[in-house]
């Protein structure tokens, strides 16, 4: 503690014998008091003996002290006032900086200026260049190779030029570009089968071997390349979209009851199974 501090302090004394003798009067000893206080009872026998120098600080000694006296009933705020511990006023926070209005105009011009510089030096070079690419894009005209130009037509339609006639001027060419990008698509699975729902399946193959079967859950999906699948028998087929070469199949015809039965030819066709 400071010297003002300990000064302070000082002006407590007698309200350590003043406690002491309210608990005696209460008819508790130092330890009933300290479980009552939920406190270590070193804490009680330093406050009775005014030991404030073990305790801490003055506002920690100010709360000991005041829990102590409300557990006993006791007035201790004349011992609080005379040492000056009954208000702790909070730290004043005071601002040593100003800034102007001018100079929060000049912060936030620059910041601006900075922006405006990045931005120019990162999308006018690319604007250059798409510029570019695309001026030489349309230099170049796509045609279909059926067309003929007018100047072969006229040539076809008229003869060519007498040999002592001589050959007019033409404007050069413009080039002509062949649309040719073939269209890729991928091959789609001879036979699959979508389950919207839970379905027991049986497939075999065409030689009659065993591909699969379990209960499928909806969500599951099972694709089979041609020649693989020989007979099919579904559960639940309601719950099951089946397609051939990616083409819906209607396999009403195949059913009976919930079940499906029907068989896979060589050539990828559906028909019943002949019982």
């Amino acid at each position: 503690m400071t010297n003002l501090d300990s000064m302070d302090m000082q002006q407590l004394q007698g309200c350590g014998d003043y406690l002491r003798s309210m608990r005696e009067k209460a008819g508790l000893s130092q330890q009933d008091a300290a479980t009552r206080l939920k406190t270590p009872l070193r804490i009680l026998q330093a406050l009775e003996a005014e030991q404030w120098q073990q305790l801490g600080a003055p506002v920690f000694v100010r709360g000991q002290l005041r829990s102590y006296a409300r557990l006993l009933g006791a007035d201790i705020s004349e011992y609080l006032h005379q040492a000056h511990l009954e208000v702790v006023r909070p730290a004043e926070l005071v601002s040593h900086s100003y800034t102007s209005g001018l100079d929060r105009f000049l912060e936030s011009f620059k910041r601006r200026a900075v922006y405006v510089v990045l931005t120019a030096v990162l999308v006018i070079p690319v604007w250059m260049g798409a510029r570019s690419q695309l001026g030489s894009a349309d230099t170049q005209t796509t045609a279909s190779l059926d067309v003929v130009p007018a100047t072969a037509s006229a040539e076809v339609a008229t003869g060519p030029a007498p040999a002592s006639q001589p050959p007019a001027r033409r404007a050069p060419a413009t080039p002509y570009v062949a649309s040719m990008v073939p269209i890729s698509r991928a091959d789609a699975p001879a036979l699959s089968f979508h389950f919207n729902g839970d379905s027991w399946v049986q497939i075999s193959a065409p030689d009659g071997s065993r591909v699969e079967q379990a209960l499928m859950k909806a969500g599951d999906e099972r694709n089979y390349a041609k020649g693989e699948v020989g007979n099919v028998v579904l559960g639940n087929a309601t719950a099951v979209e089946v397609q051939q070469a990616g083409s819906t199949v209607d396999t009403t015809p195949y059913q009976r009851g919930s079940v499906a039965r029907f068989t896979v030819s060589s050539d990828g066709s559906l028909a019943p199974i002949s019982n």
